[in-house]
């Protein structure tokens, strides 16, 4: 047992090593920059740096504009998360139909949109959004509804940035959901059509309770990276109008990067974090009572 212990430490400890490097020890060093007052004056002499304990966690919680842009991510994340997760399992259940022909050629083209590079994107739905030439506002106006501007009014950019997200991202799940609908037996299927349920039935009584583990992978990676909301509305409305799709990260980002308050910016990074853990955590107990 002992040699297999030794062993077994000999191949984890370069992997421990590189996570201690590049992981641990940047966020030890993050929290402990939270709790300093580093800024613009403290990059040219550190002697500079106060260490001023949870200061900034406190000016950042009585600060209006981080409730704000928290409340921004929320909505984001609570609406864009769960429709890309319907999206995606739409997408795959298409796809891996029996009756569905070329699937090699509609996986490359649904995927496609997770490889490609987000400021393209961006080019693209800022064409499609425009306020008089946009086709999205010339398929309305041909409906006879009224042009919406859609990066411009505080009440449709959070929907044009959750629609953009989730076109951009909804393949990497479908991909995903189409490895976990090929893991289900199709014995459970026929024993389902033998005792006369139909297609819903199957899909709610088989598919959903089969995609368990699934979902809660899918979930929970589509609730981190959506709760770090930052290239689409810093590519697209840089956190406007009126801060309407101002994110958490991108507070931090200003605060850090624009204004050099690098302390602030750790603590909300940090608070984000919180955010995150507690997101996941709720995910799992679901799942576990489920």
């Amino acid at each position: 047992m002992k040699a297999e212990a030794r062993a077994a430490a000999l191949f984890l400890a370069p992997a421990l090593a590189v996570l201690g490097l590049f992981f641990f020890l940047p966020v030890v060093a993050g929290f402990a920059l939270s709790l300093t007052d580093f800024d613009l004056y403290a990059l040219g002499d550190l002697h500079n740096v106060r260490f001023i304990a949870l200061h900034n966690y406190a000016a950042v919680l009585k600060s209006g504009i981080f409730w704000t842009a928290l409340g921004n991510t929320l909505y984001f994340a609570l609406v864009g998360g769960p429709l890309t997760v319907a999206v995606s399992l739409g997408a795959a259940l298409l796809v891996n139909a029996k009756a569905a022909r070329f699937k090699p050629l509609f996986r490359t083209v649904y995927f496609a949109p997770v490889v490609t590079t987000l400021v393209a994107v961006a080019i693209v739905f800022r064409f499609l959004y425009h306020p008089r030439f946009g086709a999205i506002n010339r398929t309305l106006v041909s409906l006879g509804l009224p042009a919406i501007d859609w990066l411009g009014d505080p009440r449709w950019a959070m929907p044009a940035i959750i629609l953009l997200a989730v076109w951009k991202n909804f393949g990497y799940n479908m991909i995903i959901f189409l490895a976990g609908l090929q893991t289900i037996p199709d014995e459970l299927y026929e024993a389902a059509r033998i005792d006369g349920a139909g297609v819903w039935r199957q899909f709610r009584h088989v598919t959903l309770p089969m995609l368990g583990p699934t979902f809660l992978f899918v979930g929970i990676v589509t609730a981190i990276g959506y709760l770090q909301l930052f290239p689409e509305p810093y590519v697209m409305t840089y956190g406007g109008p009126l801060n309407k799709t101002l994110s958490a990260v991108m507070l931090m980002y200003q605060e850090g990067f624009r204004w050099w308050r690098m302390g602030y910016a750790a603590a909300v990074a940090f608070l984000l974090c919180l955010v995150i853990a507690a997101a996941t955590a709720l995910q799992m107990r679901f799942q576990e009572r489920r």
